[in-house]
């Protein structure tokens, strides 16, 4: 078994020292992640200038290493394409600090690389924990390895990842894992409008998060329930309800 690691928090981030140590003996593991933080960096890519990759040192003969100065999707680029000599079996992006959930899948860095992943044709999921401080990273990593099981055991399709996301609770007090479909959040009191020492204006983008929908059978839901929640992805963004009614728009006969 070869897996994949990356993420967006950065090659020294907790969340991802704990998948080593949960997949230590189970799989070779190859880690390509970002030498730092690169948060809500989307799904960009590094096109304008040099990407500079250090090979890291490890004792352990099953693991690889290798931090990048690019983004989460560069890092898995590099990985498939240059860096393994042979293919994953699967690729894990994370363990995120802080939720994914709903349209913030759009933004984060942690599913995107994930998406890189699946677009490349190999089962992936991305994992976060929806709280900012005191993370159970065992607890996470734990789950992570349950479901990359289930994946090896049951099939993924290759153009699905899974959005993982575990809630804020103490592992007893979780109620279990619900499959949903991304809920709908949005951002309020995005800019906060300052003045630097020089008398220039600036924004600095934070945002009080407002969850639009959260009913029942959505992520948002699973997560305030206690509730690991588990989200099938795929990066097909046609609106095929209305496929037809705007192909008309441009139809000559009428």
């Amino acid at each position: 078994m070869r897996i994949l690691l990356t993420n967006d928090d950065g090659i020294h981030a907790p969340g991802i020292h704990a998948l080593w140590n949960v997949f230590d003996g189970w799989a070779d593991l190859f880690v390509v992640a970002p030498e730092g933080e690169r948060s809500a960096t989307g799904h960009g890519i590094t096109v304008h200038e040099p990407i500079r990759v250090e090979k890291l040192q490890f004792s352990n003969p099953h693991f690889h290493g290798w931090a990048v100065k690019g983004t989460p999707a560069d890092c898995v680029k590099l990985a498939l394409e240059e860096l393994m000599q042979e293919p994953p079996d699967i690729v894990i992006s994370g363990i995120n600090r802080g939720p994914n959930l709903a349209t913030d899948v759009l933004y984060s860095g942690t599913v995107s690389a994930a998406m890189e992943g699946m677009i490349y044709g190999f089962p992936s999921m991305a994992v976060s924990i929806a709280s900012w401080k005191d993370c159970d990273y065992d607890y996470a990593a734990k789950v992570t390895k349950e479901i990359c099981i289930k994946i090896t055991e049951k099939g993924l399709t290759p153009d699905t990842l899974l959005n993982v996301n575990i809630p804020d609770l103490p592992e007893e007090k979780i109620q279990g894992i619900k499959v949903t479909k991304l809920g709908n959040r949005r951002y309020q009191n995005i800019f906060d409008k300052r003045v630097d020492p020089r008398g220039r204006t600036y924004y600095w983008m934070a945002g009080e998060v407002k969850d639009i929908d959260y009913s029942e059978g959505t992520d948002i839901g699973a997560i305030k329930e206690g509730y690991i929640s588990v989200t099938p992805i795929h990066f097909d963004l046609t609106n095929y309800p209305i496929l037809e009614g705007v192909r008309g728009w441009f139809n000559k006969s009428e």
